[in-house]
């Protein structure tokens, strides 16, 4: 069965000529918003429902304005506000040597640089300046926010399925509670 990761979210038409506002959710915009790039439309987290070609992407503020080959009337995509663009794994690009796609990251199991496990990473926020990892303890109620930065993140091994982390101070809740 194929594997597919979303590379945009369809938001709303955008003017007449069949055209739509796309969040991007990829590092590889320019590229998958490409006129010639083949992209998958799908309901969230659903199974493809067509596929499409790419006829003219452009950036616009922190949203791409996208048209598809054969859809040109706001008609074509208006059935389409709030479906995904993905792309099948043979689709995904490379990438350099020390970076990883965030659904290689997400169910990795996290220890310290000390060799004690801190529980699983569940899931990856990018707020800006750097991603920031979430690790969800094992029988404790608050998630540990690791930023994704070589200081704290040490090393990934995907085929041990696991991440070390060196904790810097007052990443832990118990940190801040046993100084008061």
């Amino acid at each position: 069965m194929t594997t597919y990761y979303t590379v945009g979210v369809m938001t709303k038409p955008h003017g007449l000529r069949g055209e739509v506002r796309v969040y991007p959710r990829t590092d590889f915009a320019e590229e998958r918003f490409a006129p010639g790039s083949m992209l998958f439309v799908r309901p969230e987290g659903g199974t493809p429902i067509t596929e499409v070609e790419v006829r003219s992407g452009r950036k616009h503020q922190n949203m791409w304005i996208v048209g598809f080959k054969g859809l040109n009337s706001i008609h074509d995509v208006e059935r389409w506000r709030g479906l995904e663009l993905c792309v099948s794994e043979e689709q995904l690009l490379p990438l350099p040597e020390g970076t990883y796609y965030i659904h290689q990251l997400v169910g990795l199991d996290v220890f310290t640089d000390e060799g004690e496990r801190l529980g699983r990473l569940v899931e990856v926020l990018t707020p800006g300046a750097n991603d920031v990892y979430v690790v969800r303890r094992s029988g404790r109620q608050s998630d540990i926010l690791l930023p994704a930065i070589p200081d704290c993140i040490l090393a990934v091994d995907l085929a041990a399925n696991k991440m070390t982390v060196h904790l810097l101070p007052g990443l832990l809740d118990d940190d801040s509670e046993s100084e008061g």
